[in-house]
This record gives structure tokens, sequence and C-alpha cells, in this order.
């Protein structure tokens, strides 16, 4: 069976339910603004199968006030909920949502740092299930629930605030937020506008078509590569951790492993007045 690491198209998903092997699909819709509105979403249909996870309940950690909106969940609060979705070693998974796969790319980032190989992303999103001639439904199928998710060695590199600021020279910060968030023109969700000095800004959208599916894998290997920076000098942030995992997703499926998260991105770097800001 072909594993999906990256990206998965409608109508190879639909092979693979057709198929009968074992696959889990997880629905991550969601609304910063609005935080139900992905679980109203969820109800009013979705794909079948497919179990909802939510980005603050359990694709996000306990939030001190200091480190960040969305901070990485605990690994083993993780594997435990990974177990309690149906995944195991070798179990496919399929993560979309309906709001350009950033969500999605979240739950994405976390399976591969736990360890798991077999997770990708629904290119399109549900827009590209529907195209396709995918139904969607509203029973809530029960979750083939297996034993926590055993333990392996994070499989996708991150950096932490202090690392990121004692290294900042060396390193390569890519900021996946709006460009006139970035630049400090407006902000409307953390308490301070502007950047990480010296960063460099790609607005997540960029890696998708009009028709919401990623462009394709030569052309996101150009268009990164034109920041002049390998892999493994780029470290990616954004407002809390999300949408940076959209511009990851784009480099593996570039065929661009390497780069870091900085989980807590600008909004636990801006918690702490020390650290410098640049607007512009």
């Amino acid at each position: 069976m072909t594993i999906h690491r990256t990206l998965i198209s409608a109508a190879e998903l639909q092979a693979l339910c057709r198929s009968g092997a074992p696959c889990v699909l997880l629905d991550c819709g969601f609304d910063l603004a609005d935080p139900a509105a992905g679980e109203r979403a969820y109800a009013a249909g979705h794909l079948p199968g497919a179990q909802y996870v939510h980005l603050d309940r359990e694709l996000s950690g306990a939030k001190s006030g200091r480190n960040g909106r969305h901070p990485l969940p605990e690994r083993q609060a993780l594997a435990e909920r990974a177990g309690g979705w149906g995944i195991a070693p070798g179990v496919q998974v399929v993560c979309y949502d309906a709001q350009g796969l950033h969500y999605a790319a979240r739950a994405w980032w976390l399976l591969r740092w736990l360890g798991h190989a077999a997770v990708a992303v629904l290119d399109g999103g549900v827009a590209a299930w529907t195209a396709a001639g995918g139904t969607l439904v509203h029973e809530i199928a029960p979750a083939q629930a297996r034993p926590p998710y055993p333990a392996l060695p994070p499989a996708m590199p991150t950096l932490q605030v202090d690392e990121l600021l004692a290294q900042l020279g060396w390193h390569v910060v890519l900021d996946a937020r709006a460009g006139e968030r970035f630049r400090g023109e407006v902000e409307p969700l953390d308490p301070v506008a502007g950047h990480i000095p010296g960063a460099l800004n790609r607005f997540f959208k960029d890696n998708l078509q009009p028709d919401g599916r990623f462009k394709p894998a030569a052309a996101l290997r150009a268009e990164f590569e034109s920041l002049q920076a390998a892999p493994a000098q780029l470290v990616h942030q954004c407002g809390s951790g999300v949408t940076a995992c959209h511009n990851l997703l784009a480099m593996e499926h570039a065929g661009l492993a390497g780069s870091a998260l900085y989980p807590g991105s600008w909004s636990e770097w801006c918690a702490d007045p020390a650290r410098p800001v640049a607007r512009g």
C-alpha cells in the first residue's frame, strides 16, 4: 500500500477508502474568531468516518500567558489522543479542513513530530472532496481506539524561544502571517504588532493555487529555494505556530525537509517586552 506522507488527492483518498485499508480521517476545521465553528460545520456534514479534532483542546497544550496562544501539547498527552483516534504505526491518517488547510497542516505536523510517518493532508480540503463526487455525512462513526502511540523520538525539529533569540544571526526566520501583520500595520490577535527582527515573510496562502490545492512540488521548490537558505537553516513561525505548519508542509512536499518550527511564534515572542520587535 502506498504511504502518503504530505498530500493526498481526493481521488486517491476515495480509492483508499474503497480499499478497506485502515485509515483515520481527522476533520480539523476551526475558526480563531469562533472556536465552536468547526464543530458546528462538522455536525452539518463531514467526510464519512471522520473524527473531529479541536485546535484548542486537542492540537494544543496548556497556556501560561507567556508561551503563546497555541503551545504544543505534551507528547504523552498527544500520544494518548492519537491512540484514542485509532492511530498506530503504519495506519494512514488523512487530515483536512475547509479553511485553507492550515489547521489540517497543524495536525499533520503534530503527528509527524510524534513520530508517525503515514499522515497526509487532503489536497484542496472539503471542496476538493465534494468536487470529486465525495459525499458528506452527519453520522459520527465511533473511533477504533488503540493504546497510546508508542514513544518515538521527535521526527520534526523545533526551536525554543531562548535558542532562537541566541541564534538569530544564523537562523533565517520565515513568518507565515499575512504581509500587513508581518509589517506591523495591523494586529488583530496579539497585543504587540510587528515581527521578529531579520525575519522574512511568506504568507502561507501563497502555497496554494486558486482552487485551494497546493501548487505543484516543482513550483513550491523554486519559490522556497529563492529564499537562498538551506532547509536546516530555516525556522518557521507565524502568530501561534499553526499557519507556519502550512509552509513546513509545502516545503516537505517540495522535497525540502529539515526545517524547524518555532512553536510559540509571535504570540510568545511579543509576550516578553525585553525581546526585540521590528516593523515595516
